[in-house]
C-alpha cells in the first residue's frame, strides 16, 4: 500500500530542509527517502502526566511528528468545538489523558501558565478512571510545572506520597476477627493470630501468659498474690485463702501457700492440687467445731493425698519416662481466730508474725525441713553459715509419693497484740530472711490494706532480683468479721 498521500504535506526535507515539490518520492539534494516519513498525527493535545495541557504548536513548525498512539479504552467523547469554529479545544479545557506508555510533548513555553481544569460539580457523576497513577496531588493553586524525571516516559518512578496511596498492614483488630469467631483465643503479641493448645500463637509464635504467670486474690481480710518471678518460665507456687466461721459465729481467716518442687515432675500441679485440698479440708472442719490445730494437721495430710494421687498413672507411662519421678510441694498455712493463731507446714516454706506495733520484736513462726535447718539444728554450723552454703535449700520434707515420712508440724501461738502473719515461699523469705527484716519490708498497715501490702512484699522479692517464683498470703490478727477488707 502506498504511503505517498502523506508527503504532499511536507515542504522541507527531514534531512537537508530543502524546498521539495508535490509529488516528490525522494529528496532531490541529498535523495532522502520521503516514503519513510510518518503520518502527521490528528491535531490534538496531549495530556501530560502532570495532568497539564501543553500549548500546541503551529502547524508549520518543526518537521514530522511521531505516529499518534492507538485510542485509550474505554473510548472518550469527542472534545466540544470551540467557539470559534476550529477543531482544537480552547486551552484549560479538560481532555482525558492517554493511554499509560503515550510519549509527553515538551513543557509549555516558559512564562506559560496553564490553569488547571475547573472541579467537576458536586452532583457530577465521577469521570471513568483513564488508568493513569499520579504520583502527587494536583495541586489547583500552583502553577503548572515542567514534568519531573518520575512523569516522563522511561524515568525513574518516585516513591507514592503515604496519603496517595496507604500501604499498611492490616488492623490487627480487624485481623482478629476470625480467630474471635472461631471460639479461639487471640494473641497478646500480634493480636491476630490463634493461640494453640499449646499456649503458642499459630501465627507469630509467641508464647502467651499463663493464667498462673500473675496471681491476685482477696478473701475478706485476707489477700495473697502470687508471681513467676524474672527467671522462671513458669509458676510453679499456688495459694488458697478463704474465711468461715465456728460454731460459735466468732470469725476464722485460713491461707494456704505452696511451692512446687522443681526438680520433681509437673510440680506446678502439685501445688495447686495440694492448696485446693488443704483449704477445702480446713473450710470444711472448722465449721463443725475441730480444734483449728488439728484442722491443720488433718488438711496437710489431705494435701499430701492429692499430690500422691498424681502420681498415679499407667504402667506404660513409667516404662516410656523412667527418669521422671512423682509431682512433689511444699506447704505452710495459718488459721487465724479472735484468739489464737495456728500455723502447720511441711518443707521450707515459712509463716512470720509481724506485730502492728513495731516496737514489739516480729517473729518466725516455722522451722524448714531443710539441709541448713538440720546443721543448724545438730549444732554443726551457725545460721549464717548453713544458709550460705549451696545445699541450703535442699529439703528434707516434702508432699509427695516418694517422701520418705509425711510428718506435718503444727504450732499454736495466742498474741498478745494485734498484728498479721506473713505466710510465704522461699521467693519472698530468700531476700527477707530474718524476721526483722521481713517486719521492715512490711507496710505499716498491711492489717487493713492486706492485697496492697502482698503487692508491696512481692514487688521487694522482683526488686531483689526475682530468681524464684513468689507467693505470699497476708493474714490479720485477730481475725475480722467477713466482708472486711482493703479499704
Amino acid at each position: 500500500m502506498s504511503q505517498m498521500p502523506q508527503q504532499a504535506a511536507l515542504s522541507k526535507c527531514p534531512s537537508c530542509e530543502e524546498p521539495l515539490e508535490t509529488g516528490d518520492r525522494f529528496c532531490g539534494a541529498c535523495g532522502y527517502d520521503l516514503s519513510v516519513v510518518p503520518a502527521r498525527p490528528r491535531d490534538e493535545p496531549t495530556v501530560a502526566v502532570n495532568g497539564s495541557v501543553p500549548s500546541q504548536a503551529p502547524a508549520d513548525r518543526g518537521g514530522p511528528r511521531p505516529p499518534s498512539a492507538p485510542p485509550a479504552a474505554p473510548a472518550w467523547p469527542a472534545p466540544a468545538p470551540a467557539p470559534d469554529g476550529s477543531a482544537d479545544p480552547p486551552r484549560g479545557t479538560p481532555v482525558p489523558p492517554p493511554a499509560q506508555g503515550v510519549p509527553v510533548p515538551p513543557p509549555p513555553a516558559q512564562g506559560a501558565v496553564v490553569p488547571p481544569p475547573p472541579p467537576p460539580p458536586p452532583s457530577a457523576p465521577p469521570a471513568e478512571s483513564s488508568g493513569v497513577r499520579f504520583d502527587r496531588r494536583a495541586q489547583p493553586d500552583a502553577p503548572v510545572a515542567a514534568p519531573s524525571a518520575a512523569q516522563r516516559p522511561g524515568g525513574v518512578h518516585q516513591p507514592a506520597q503515604p496519603d496517595e496511596y496507604p500501604l499498611q498492614a492490616p488492623d490487627p483488630r480487624v485481623a482478629a476477627e476470625p480467630a474471635r469467631a472461631a471460639g479461639g483465643t487471640v494473641c497478646v503479641a500480634c493480636r491476630a493470630g490463634r493461640v494453640d493448645g499449646d499456649g503458642y500463637c499459630e501465627n507469630c509464635g509467641h508464647a502467651q501468659p499463663r493464667e498462673r504467670d500473675h496471681m491476685e486474690q482477696e478473701h475478706g481480710p485476707v489477700a495473697a498474690v502470687s508471681d513467676r518471678g524474672l527467671r522462671h518460665h513458669r509458676n510453679e507456687d499456688a495459694f488458697a485463702v478463704g474465711t468461715t466461721a465456728l460454731p460459735d459465729g466468732s470469725p476464722v481467716s485460713v491461707a494456704i501457700v505452696c511451692d512446687g518442687v522443681s526438680s520433681a515432675t509437673r510440680p506446678d500441679e502439685a501445688s495447686l492440687a495440694a492448696s485446693r485440698a488443704a483449704n477445702e479440708s480446713l473450710l470444711a472442719a472448722l465449721p463443725r467445731g475441730t480444734h483449728p490445730q488439728q484442722a491443720m494437721h488433718d488438711a496437710i495430710v489431705a494435701a499430701a493425698e492429692a499430690v500422691d494421687a498424681l502420681a498415679d498413672e499407667p504402667a506404660a507411662a513409667r516404662e516410656h519416662a523412667p527418669h521422671q519421678n512423682a509431682p512433689a510441694c511444699t506447704i505452710v498455712g495459718t488459721v487465724v481466730t479472735d484468739a489464737l493463731l495456728v500455723v502447720g507446714w511441711v518443707g521450707d516454706s515459712r509463716a512470720y508474725w509481724v506485730p502492728t506495733d513495731r516496737s514489739a520484736p516480729a517473729a518466725r513462726l516455722t522451722e524448714d525441713d531443710s539441709w541448713a535447718a538440720q546443721m543448724v539444728a545438730a549444732g554443726l554450723m551457725g545460721e549464717a553459715e548453713a544458709y550460705a552454703d549451696q545445699r541450703a535449700h535442699a529439703i528434707t520434707g516434702w508432699l509427695g509419693a516418694d517422701a520418705y515420712e509425711l510428718e506435718p508440724h503444727t504450732a499454736s501461738f495466742k498474741p498478745d497484740r494485734p498484728g498479721v502473719i506473713v505466710v510465704c515461699t522461699d521467693g519472698l523469705w530468700n531476700y527477707a530472711e530474718s524476721a526483722e527484716e521481713m517486719a521492715a519490708v512490711v507496710p505499716a498497715d498491711a492489717a487493713v490494706r492486706p492485697l496492697h501490702g502482698a503487692r508491696v512484699l512481692v514487688g521487694h522479692a522482683l526488686d531483689g532480683g526475682g530468681h524464684d517464683n513468689v507467693t505470699v498470703a497476708l493474714v490479720p490478727f485477730p481475725a475480722v468479721p467477713q466482708g472486711a477488707g482493703s479499704a
